[in-house]
């Protein structure tokens, strides 16, 4: 009975330390000397890019073990070398979860590449282009940073009112009264939190945002209690508009892999309900000048 499942596994292990070695080699060979702060050696380089001795030398590894690690043995590593050959590469943040995943360890938490930092403007013109159902982007901590013109019309996003969603959700009185079965509502957002929390157990601004949350309102705190925990992903939401009526929409929660600090949320209108063509009136000339001064009722 084991041996086909021990065949696989063996299978998968020679071609995972396959990919190493291949990884590695390409790696090594797009480094140069003046790069790694090593002289050039000259006619006497017979390939391109770093030997393998100067890699184990610059990552402070044995030469023997780096040979091995390179060769794809079946040895033991540790993330802390792992980050020194890293290092010696000059690996991106994917490139080191990709070393991480082929050596056989799990992948540290993905990090934002400084080449993906301002992706702002592209991202902006994806929320525009939902248009003219409500899009937002969330940070790592659930602020908001960025929305479109619907969002801003159903859910009174604007620049001059900062949002914390866990916090807002909690505490500004036009959650409560819009979100219909907001108490359901409340505990997947708590849920959910609590995952995007998880993935990183050491970081300051998350503890920060927990403890005023809970300072501020006693069903977050209640909530927050019970330890659930829930992936982002899909959820029916249902609001209340002064202008328009009930709202039902499905809220999508998409991650960016370039950018692992932001969530992008999609707002879909529930089908067979009117909610698309609420949408499209709300945003219309029209639309804008009859909910102008309700968006806050």
């Amino acid at each position: 009975m084991g041996t086909p499942v021990r065949a696989a596994a063996d299978a998968g292990k020679a071609h995972r330390l396959g990919e190493l070695r291949e990884f590695l080699m390409s790696r090594r060979a797009r480094v140069s000397p003046a790069e790694a702060g090593l002289p050039d050696g000259g006619a006497r380089r017979r390939t391109p890019g770093l030997r393998r001795e100067e890699v184990a030398v610059l990552a402070g590894v044995g030469v023997s073990w780096y040979q091995w690690l390179e060769q794809g043995r079946d040895i033991t590593v540790s993330p802390q070398v792992l980050d020194s050959v890293a290092r010696v590469l000059r690996l991106s943040s994917a490139e080191r979860r990709h070393l991480y995943v082929l050596a056989g360890l799990n992948p540290p938490a993905p990090e934002v590449d400084p080449a993906h930092t301002d992706m702002c403007a592209g991202l902006q013109r994806l929320l525009d282009g939902w248009m003219p159902f409500p899009a937002h982007i969330m940070d790592a901590y659930w602020n908001i940073i960025l929305y479109n013109e619907a969002a801003s019309a159903v859910m009174g996003m604007g620049p001059d009112r900062p949002q914390n969603c866990v916090i807002d959700f909690f505490t500004d009185p036009v959650h409560r009264v819009r979100n219909k079965g907001w108490h359901e509502t409340a505990a997947m957002v708590v849920a959910q939190f609590r995952a995007a929390c998880s993935e990183c157990p050491d970081d300051e601004g998350f503890r920060a945002i927990v403890a005023e949350a809970k300072e501020r309102s006693p069903e977050f705190a209640e909530l927050w209690a019970r330890r659930d925990i829930a992936p982002g992903g899909q959820m029916r939401k249902e609001l209340a508009h002064p202008a328009v009526g009930t709202l039902a929409m499905e809220v999508t929660q998409l991650r960016i892999p370039a950018r692992p600090d932001l969530v992008v949320v999609l707002h879909n209108p529930w089908p067979g309900t009117g909610t698309e063509e609420k949408l499209r009136w709300l945003t219309s000339p029209e639309g804008r000048r009859g909910s102008m001064h309700q968006v806050r009722a």
